[in-house]
């Protein structure tokens, strides 16, 4: 069978497979071509015909190159599609945060002016302070110039008692929910405070005009009419007993003018406000020291507790 399978497929396997010698020839002229390239560098004999199958097939690489790199570019494509949106949204909203932060950064520096400057008046006028901030002023309905505070009997506060802001007197406490507290402005008409002019010492009674803004003046009534007080002239908190509704010592405004009445026959002094009321924000009720409090209570040495 052997035979036979030999004699079948000798002659044409033996036509078609290279002989012996030639697979020797080749070899060793690989062997020659390889030893003569390693050794040769750049004088290698192989070296022209390396340059000319470069320049030959050069050109064809290039074509290839460009015509294949638009489908080979597809999925970077994508992939740079998705991270430059990313970065879009990214670099919007770092935008929106430095606009917001921009907008805020005036309110943020007033803000704290008045946290400082609050701590610096308690320590000036030796009153231990409960700070709150302003949240709604007095209804038209009421006819009254009055502003809510957003701190109440949680907070330490009762009424008949003093509010100031970093500036000057602000009003008294009238009433008291458990978290707000409703403050009568000094300029408000029903207002009477007890004042004392610094220059002099002279007291006298202070009453609102009812008006905000550059019509927020005071009119102050001397009880000696005989020494007037002069342009100018501070006056503060005559004080009250026990030290409500007004402490003693409180700025309240200077003297831009005094007049006299003919018809009362007596002399009144125009007082100009320390405080702005078309602007108040925070401001501070004082309280005894060592109050029980639901926030920080600043202490008259300016510390807070």
């Amino acid at each position: 069978m052997a035979l036979l399978d030999k004699r079948f497929r000798g002659p044409l396997d033996d036509r078609r497979r290279p002989s012996r010698a030639l697979l020797v020839a080749l070899v060793l002229a690989s062997l020659t071509l390889i030893t003569l390239d390693y050794r040769g560098g750049d004088d290698s004999p192989v070296e022209p015909v390396r340059r000319a199958v470069g320049e030959a097939l050069g050109p064809i690489e290039n074509g290839t190159a460009d015509a294949v790199r638009p489908f080979t570019a597809v999925p970077d494509w994508f992939r740079s599609r998705n991270d430059l949106r990313d970065d879009v949204a990214r670099l919007q909203a770092e935008n929106s945060r430095l606009r917001s932060q921009a907008a805020t950064a005036d309110y943020d520096r007033n803000r704290l002016q008045e946290y400082d400057g609050l701590t610096a008046a308690a320590k000036d006028l030796g009153y231990a302070l409960v700070p709150a901030r302003v949240v709604a002023l007095g209804s038209a309905q009421s006819f009254s110039d009055t502003v809510t505070i957003d701190a109440g009997s949680a907070a330490g506060i009762h009424p008949d008692m003093t509010v100031l802001n970093n500036d000057g007197l602000v009003g008294r406490v009238l009433r008291v929910t458990r978290t707000t507290a409703t403050v009568l402005l000094i300029i408000d008409s029903d207002s009477v405070v007890g004042g004392r002019v610094g220059q002099s010492m002279e007291v006298g009674f202070l009453h609102g005009r009812g008006e905000l803004g550059d019509g927020g003046s005071l009119d102050l009534q001397l009880v000696d009419e005989a020494q007037p007080p002069a342009r100018h002239d501070t006056v503060v908190t005559w004080g009250s007993r026990d030290g409500a509704p007004y402490v003693s010592g409180i700025p309240v405004g200077t003297v831009t003018s005094v007049y006299s009445s003919v018809r009362e026959t007596t002399q009144r002094a125009v007082i100009d406000p320390f405080v702005d009321f078309g602007s108040l924000d925070l401001v501070g009720v004082v309280v005894p020291s060592g109050t029980r409090s639901d926030r920080a209570v600043v202490e008259a040495d300016g510390s807070m507790r």
